[in-house]
């Protein structure tokens, strides 16, 4: 078996020894039976390395024991003897090695041709100037992306780009012309706004000259494109995300947040991870949502929590415990992610603020929406009254409705019969009443009493109040995966005084 020595000199050699075979042919019969000794291995040289130290035993007869040796530089190891040249030094041994990590520098290696063959990925000349560095201040180069003759450069801090096989020559007057250049990496140029991609390269995204990012140290989400730097968080985000980001840890393992873009809808998601929640949940402590493109807004929040995402082709992907997941993939089956490892059907909700003639005092009676059958109104509340002295608390005052059932799950017969077992006509409905494919209901009062309130609870209708916070979501019952359209929701309302 082979020995291991450490070998400090460049110029010497552990060389490999084999003890040679000598055929003696037979012996001389003088008396008794003739004897063929065949071949005898002979050693004459060094009796190599030590057994201790990983040799063979010296002495050993077997033709195929071998034995090794250090040979030095000087031929024998004699005094005055002819040396080896010194030549090529394989390598140097480094008594006190040191490490430097310099996370705002870029290098590059020798070129790669795959038409000569000629690989120089792994040199790296200290002849040449292969190394490029951006203010450390702002951070370590935390993403770098290619586009046509530009490097982006992203860092904790601050974005740059740097021209690619050319340079920037500038004018006195501080103009700048471009021009080619013998340089992989040129001039590095910054780009206005102090926003840098903070510890969240995951968040990256592009589709085509569109780049998307977070920026947690700013609380917020950032374009780039050919106009420059947009912050898309500021379309009505822009409290969310300050909170938001305020809550995810990226320095745990856990605490992530990560971006993909969906080609099948055209539009950026971003996913806020929060740190210490298990991975067998999904949307627990964690938000997914979404930046449309052609409305200019964010849209929608979903339930699910990936690993990553991608789009590839015309399909957007997601992976969930080592599992590929294809979006929209499945007739039939809206709402429901990761079907078969967990994921569990999610019901679609909206929530709006009633608002009608502001500063008039209301009462809302009815509720009512165009759109397809399955949805019920989950919450309705009034806005809330100014803080009361009740006791020792202060509290505050409001007016809330009943759940209003949708058409389907609000159905019995006469017999009083609920759905599913409702079959016996004549048929009315608990919630949502349906005619001429509008859906509308009552509003039953369902509030704890006011100060200074006769009337409440049940036994009056509707909800009073300036403003109306409506909830309205997809039942379990109706179409269970099917497609549910929602085109529009009012409220009909009077005018009112007081209690």
């Amino acid at each position: 078996m082979p020995a291991l020595i450490e070998v400090k000199y460049f110029n010497s050699f552990v060389l490999k020894k084999t003890m040679q075979n000598v055929d003696y042919g037979a012996t001389p019969c003088l008396s008794g039976p003739c004897i063929d000794f065949g071949e005898i291995p002979i050693w004459n040289g060094s009796p190599g390395i030590p057994q201790d130290n990983g040799g063979y035993p010296y002495g050993t007869t077997a033709i195929n024991d071998n034995q090794w040796a250090i040979e030095e530089a000087r031929i024998n190891g004699g005094y005055n003897n002819t040396s080896v040249s010194f030549g090529v030094k394989a390598y140097l041994v480094e008594e006190e090695p040191n490490s430097s990590i310099k996370g705002n520098s870029l290098i590059y290696s020798g070129i790669f041709n795959s038409r000569t063959g000629v690989n120089n990925t792994n040199v790296f000349s200290v002849g040449t100037d292969i190394t490029k560095s951006v203010d450390p201040a702002n951070g370590t180069i935390q993403k770098l992306y290619a586009e046509d003759t530009n490097l982006i450069i992203f860092q904790e801090l601050k974005l740059s780009r740097a021209l690619i096989d050319k340079d920037a020559i500038y004018s006195a007057e501080g103009g700048g012309t471009v021009t080619s250049a013998n340089l992989v990496i040129g001039a590095i140029q910054p780009y206005q706004g102090k926003y840098g991609i903070s510890e969240d390269p995951q968040s990256f995204a592009v589709y085509g000259y569109n780049k998307y990012f977070t920026d947690k140290n700013n609380n917020a989400v950032l374009r780039l494109s050919n106009n420059g730097l947009d912050e898309i968080s500021g379309a009505g985000m822009k409290d969310y995300f300050r909170d938001r980001f305020a809550t995810i840890d990226t320095n745990t393992e856990e605490g992530k947040i990560k971006g993909g873009w969906d080609v099948y809808n055209k539009q950026y998601i971003v996913s806020t991870q929060q740190a210490g929640i298990t991975k067998s949940t999904f949307d627990s402590g964690n938000e997914t949502l979404v930046f449309d493109e052609l409305v200019q807004g964010w849209t929608s929040f979903f339930t699910y929590k990936p690993e990553s995402m991608f789009s590839l082709g015309n399909k957007f992907y997601s992976l969930k415990f080592g599992n590929l997941y294809e979006h929209y993939s499945v007739i039939g089956t809206r709402n429901l992610f990761y079907p078969g490892i967990g994921g569990t059907a999610k019901a679609s909700s909206i929530t709006f603020v009633l608002n009608p003639n502001p500063m008039v005092s209301k009462t809302f009676k009815t509720i009512e929406y165009e759109g397809s059958n399955g949805w019920q109104v989950s919450s309705i509340a009034s806005g809330t009254t100014g803080a009361d002295l009740s006791g020792a608390f202060w509290s505050t005052s409001f007016d809330r409705s009943s759940l209003i059932y949708s058409y389907t799950e609000g159905k019995y017969d006469s017999a009083g019969t609920a759905y599913p077992n409702a079959t016996v006509p004549p048929f009315y409905w608990a919630g949502f009443h349906r005619k001429e494919n509008k859906y509308v209901a009552n509003l039953v009062n369902n509030s704890l009493p006011a100060e200074g309130e006769i009337i409440w609870g049940n036994n009056m209708s509707g909800i009073k109040g300036y403003t109306a916070t409506v909830t309205i979501a997809t039942d379990t019952v109706t179409d269970p995966g099917g497609e549910k359209e929602l085109f529009a929701v009012g409220a009909e309302f009077i005018p009112t005084s007081g209690y």
